[in-house]
């Protein structure tokens, strides 16, 4: 992470970050959000996943008097995923650009939240950017990651299957019964 005027990313104090209209960008690998990371395929050899973000501070006067605080996030990554179809890894890019608005207290904030479309945080303690880019990025995650198209067929899948979804290649149970009926069914 970088640091720009004294500003620490993992313990920012929003209101003075946004008063100076201040700036933040740089790379963490992903190794370095471990919830993100959890269950991401491990990488073979290549180079380790990086996550470019940058954070921008905004305040402006309100027309009845006060403030407001702003923080604008820009996040991006790729990860590799376990597909849920072929459990093969599949690349899933995310990039995120939340901005959030930041006012006095929780109180303030739950109400604010529940009729904005822009997610409200309470000032307070200072902010720790690493855990909300990496909480952004979570947010971010297909619910169920998979390819578009598996690069492996599948055991079970509608191109090893005839029409009506059996494989071809399943005895059918009833199929002794058929050839006895084809054969007149005589027994003697």
């Amino acid at each position: 992470m970088s640091m720009a005027r004294g500003f620490d990313p993992r313990r920012l104090d929003v209101a003075a970050f946004a008063a100076e209209h201040g700036a933040l960008a740089g790379e963490l690998p992903l190794s370095a959000l471990p919830r993100l990371s959890a269950d991401a395929v491990p990488q073979d050899g290549g180079e380790a996943a990086q996550v470019r973000w940058s954070a921008q501070g905004v305040q402006r006067a309100l027309a009845g008097g006060g403030v407001e605080t702003r923080l604008h996030l820009q996040a991006a990554t790729s990860l590799q995923l376990p597909c849920q179809r072929c459990l093969q890894p599949v690349t899933v890019a995310l990039d995120v650009q939340p901005s959030l608005r930041f006012v006095g207290d929780e109180a303030l904030a739950e109400e604010l939240d529940a009729d904005s479309e822009d997610d409200v945080l309470a000032l307070g303690a200072p902010l720790d950017l690493q855990a909300l880019i990496e909480d952004e990025l979570i947010l971010a995650l297909p619910l169920v990651p998979r390819h578009e198209r598996c690069p492996q067929p599948l055991p079970w899948s509608p191109e090893a299957s005839s029409a009506d979804g059996v494989p071809e290649s399943a005895e059918h149970p009833f199929a002794a019964l058929a050839a006895l009926r084809r054969d007149g069914g005589t027994s003697g």
